[in-house]
């Protein structure tokens, strides 16, 4: 598997990978080895869509020549922390989104249910999680026109990822339907504050409005 690692300023690296699925394996592992204190010191490991950041790096070099030859296995579907959101599917985009995927729309509910679907970075706003695990024939593209107010707990598709509004917000992704409670997304007394931090598993769960 192709992975470059180059030096960011004096203590931290940046690890470039082919796709998000290899960014998830990776973290996974160094999550792992950092905890069994196999890293030496790291302050931070933040993935993006296809890269890893690795910050605060007591011993830069010899990371660098460790992650250059490191085996990472394949990530399982049930590793790392799981939670389970109740949604209400009435999101004003539910039925386009389901003319796509040539279904109605109890069937995409049926398909979004079903879905396991993994955190693989955070972005665009605090809390806010880029989810994966929709297969490529059932990616959407982004409205035409964004909407001006995207309220909070909104459940959306764009692309190949699916995401929860923590806050409302502009935005231009596919509505689906929305969390009850909003505010269990991003809670600054929390340990991540995020509920969707990276390499989290994430199930919907249908319940009624």
């Amino acid at each position: 598997m192709s992975r470059e690692v180059r030096p960011v300023g004096r203590d931290a690296l940046l690890v470039e990978l082919p796709d998000g699925p290899a960014v998830a394996a990776l973290h996974a592992e160094l999550s792992r080895r950092r905890e069994a204190g196999e890293l030496g010191a790291v302050r931070e490991l933040v993935p993006g869509a296809c890269t890893l950041l690795l910050d605060g790096v007591a011993e830069p070099a010899r990371l660098a020549r460790l992650l250059g030859g490191l085996d990472v296995p394949s990530l399982a579907a049930a590793q790392g922390p799981r939670v389970t959101l109740d949604v209400v599917f009435d999101g004003a985009d539910l039925d386009e989104v389901a003319g796509l995927w040539r279904l109605d729309r109890r069937g995409a509910v049926r398909v979004l249910c079903a879905t396991e679907f993994r955190v693989a970075f955070c972005g665009f706003a605090p809390g806010f999680g880029y989810l994966t695990g929709l297969p490529p024939h059932l990616h959407v593209p982004r409205r035409a026109t964004p909407r001006t107010r995207v309220p909070a707990g909104a459940v959306a598709l764009a692309g190949p990822y699916a995401g929860v509004y923590p806050r409302e917000s502009p935005g231009g992704w596919q509505l689906l339907g929305r969390v009850p409670d909003p505010s269990l997304l991003w809670d600054v007394t929390r340990e991540p504050p995020a509920l969707l931090a990276p390499g989290t598993g994430i199930r919907f769960r249908e319940v009624a409005g």
